[in-house]
């Protein structure tokens, strides 16, 4: 369960507007509409809205427009943009642009405004928690023992990491996955296992071993767009999902990753060579390599063994049963 929050709807069809209000109050949020971008920044400045549902076209003042003055006037707000399935790229360029995420109307499945909507207010409630966090940090240092528990406590962040955790994964994969299928668009996982990690913890113990994985959880982080989900999926094992992007882009955004963690200076720690590792990475594709959670990460851990089998620190992608490998892995 979720708790519900103040969402602000703006479009300038009122059937869209009495749907996604219906919807939402089903859900026990607090729901205020707009006809026009205008009237919702009107609205907002009187009193800011945490999340904001916005068509991308609209009379006057376009959503994308509306998106920047939004976030100018309140960072943390989370815009979900609202388009035609003629406008995906468009969509897709607002999410680089700082849109949470995007719906494609008409809405065909409520379920997946629901899911989408879920996720938007999971990473408002996470911001607050954090920032609450950090503020209770700043004031006494002898309460990071228990900021770090309650971290850990949250449900959808790795403890360790601070990364996305395996469950809020799944979830993710799951609302990529009916995304999908619904408008035919590609995405890939990439699985990313570091290297003789157990030797590396024997050697030097857990406590180097964990700042190793928060420092490259950090690393990933930098290194993938907006629009990615990178969660640690389990032990030294991490996830990227990675939307609108096929085999071939997957495949060099895999390897721009590994060279920048090969490069990178993870020390110090007693001999100079351990400050650097490597990682072996595998790939899967939707709808290539399957069209179900279980198939796609199947088959991004068979890469990943068949990575770590012939000689690690390597991207690979097993192909299709009856095709090449196309050159890689």
């Amino acid at each position: 369960m979720y708790l519900g929050k103040r969402v602000l709807v703006v479009d300038d069809e009122e059937s869209v507007r009495n749907l996604l209000s219906d919807v939402l109050r089903i859900e026990h949020h607090e729901v205020t509409t707009a006809a026009s971008a205008e009237e919702a920044l009107e609205l907002h400045r009187a009193d800011p809205f945490p999340l904001v549902i916005t068509d991308i076209r609209l009379g006057g003042m376009t959503g994308i427009v509306l998106l920047h003055e939004l976030r100018k006037l309140s960072p943390e707000t989370q815009v979900i943009m609202i388009t035609s399935y003629a406008s995906l790229e468009t969509a897709v360029l607002s999410m680089r642009a700082g849109a949470y995420d995007y719906l494609v109307k008409p809405f065909e499945d409520v379920d997946i405004v629901t899911l989408v909507v879920k996720r938007a207010i999971e990473k408002i409630r996470l911001i607050v928690e954090n920032r609450v966090l950090v503020e209770q940090l700043k004031q006494s240092n002898s309460d990071l023992v228990q900021m770090n528990r309650t971290l850990q406590e949250l449900a959808y962040r790795d403890g360790l990491t601070g990364l996305y955790n395996h469950r809020n994964f799944q979830e993710t994969l799951a609302v990529e996955i009916e995304r999908g299928k619904r408008y035919k668009k590609e995405f890939s996982l990439i699985f990313l296992d570091v290297d003789d990690f157990k030797q590396y913890n024997d050697r030097f113990g857990h406590i180097k071993g964990d700042s190793l994985l928060q420092a490259l959880a950090s690393l990933i982080t930098k290194n993938i767009r907006a629009a990615d989900f990178a969660a640690r999926y389990g032990g030294e094992e991490f996830v990227i999902l990675l939307p609108e992007i096929g085999l071939e882009g997957a495949v060099h955004y895999a390897e721009k990753i590994r060279t920048i963690i090969e490069a990178h200076n993870f020390g110090p720690v007693e001999e100079a060579a351990t400050n650097h590792i490597t990682v072996s990475m595998g790939i899967s594709v939707f709808p290539l390599d399957g069209i179900d959670a279980t198939q796609l990460i199947h088959r991004a851990d068979e890469a990943l063994y068949r990575a770590k089998r012939t000689g690690k620190n390597r991207v690979c992608h097993e192909p299709p049963r009856d095709k090449v490998a196309n050159g890689h892995g």
